[in-house]
């Protein structure tokens, strides 16, 4: 009986230990998965306008940096909106006319279903990337 108490004081012992532990994720195989951590690094605001740019906006496919395509330079932009101290952002939104190109509006105009979706930081952000190419 001596024994027997001993080793269930052994067993309930090891129990606490055990479960105190850290739990480890498992995969379905029952193999333990590694955990990776990740650090983001914030992005500043023309870091992200950039992203938006060259992503999500679409705007690469119409707008090069010093080059006319289908749209006017990035360039040619930010100077033009610049000096007439205009809002870019408001522009996306649709709440002004186009003072850059007015002629390839009609061919803009399809892409306000992106840009109307984006959020005010999101707008500032692409303004400030465009906008640092003056």
């Amino acid at each position: 009986m001596k024994n027997f108490k001993k080793l269930l004081y052994l067993a309930v012992l090891t129990l606490g230990f055990v479960s105190c532990g850290e739990k480890k994720e498992t995969d379905p195989m029952g193999n333990p998965i590694e955990e990776t951590k990740t650090t983001t690094k914030a992005l500043s605001s023309e870091e992200l306008g950039k992203e938006l740019f060259e992503g999500k906006g679409m705007c690469f496919t119409c707008h090069k940096e010093d080059t006319k395509i289908i749209g006017p330079s990035i360039k040619e932009i930010a100077k033009i909106y610049t000096d007439k101290k205009a809002s870019i952002s408001i522009f996306l939104q649709g709440e002004t006319d186009p003072i850059v190109d007015p002629a390839q509006f009609e061919i803009m105009k399809a892409n306000f279903a992106i840009t109307k979706e984006m959020t005010d930081e999101e707008l500032k952000a692409l303004e400030e990337y465009m906008l640092s190419y003056k």
